[in-house]
């Protein structure tokens, strides 16, 4: 197993009841006419700065803070929907793995982008994937690619199904007491596919907050 997964492989068997890791076959492939799972979802109240307006910048959304080490790069080369609340959602989904690479980097669950753009299901995700990274003793460096991105929209419009890659080769994992980075070589192991349902918070006109992930590990489509 590679030394930059560790943290990421340890959340998952630490959450097998909360993700589902697709095992190839098409168990996992879903039409466009399914109902999206969990959009009946409820969200659970943010924090007062996260029903601010949404900011122009990547760094200051929706009032929460959700910038990351100049070494962290989080890069999501999609396009935007035209729906509008697709696009609103498509953005929240972004927001919500910058909050859990701020929540490593802070070494804390409780940092405002992690409260603001989590509820549920994505609320446990992302607790466990910051404290695996926190009890292994490391931080994150280098770039994350994000891309193929779909969405689709709940009957209601209360949910958005976001799912696309996810190209690990150029991210690692950092000692925090020594600054050594375990640098790997690319392999299978670094492509995800994520299937993130992002439920809107009624009261916040642009909020959208990740209620579920799914996860299907060495992803042959993302390769």
């Amino acid at each position: 197993m590679k030394r930059r997964s560790l943290p990421v492989a340890a959340a998952l068997a630490a959450s097998a009841a909360l993700l589902l890791t697709a095992c190839g076959g098409g168990d996992d492939k879903s039409s466009d006419n399914d109902k999206i799972a969990g959009a009946d979802q409820g969200s659970e109240s943010p924090s007062k700065t996260a029903e601010a307006s949404k900011g122009s910048s990547s760094e200051e959304s929706d009032g929460v803070d959700v910038s990351l080490p100049s070494d962290v790069k989080l890069v999501f080369d999609w396009d935007k929907p035209k729906n509008a609340n697709e696009a609103a959602a498509m953005d929240d989904a972004a927001n919500f793995f910058r909050a859990i690479y701020r929540g490593v980097d802070k070494h804390t669950t409780k940092d405002p982008a992690v409260t603001a753009y989590a509820t549920g299901g994505g609320m446990k995700y992302a607790k466990t994937q910051i404290e695996a990274w926190n009890e292994g003793g490391w931080t994150a460096t280098g770039t994350l690619r994000h891309y193929d991105v779909s969405t689709r929209s709940s009957e209601n419009g209360t949910s958005v199904e976001v799912a696309f890659c996810a190209d690990a080769s150029k991210f690692y994992g950092k000692e925090v007491k020594t600054g050594k980075v375990l640098t790997t070589e690319p392999s299978a192991e670094d492509f995800d596919h994520y299937k993130i349902i992002m439920t809107k918070y009624p009261t916040a006109e642009r909020l959208w907050q990740a209620s579920k992930v799914f996860v299907e590990t060495k992803a042959a489509q993302c390769q």
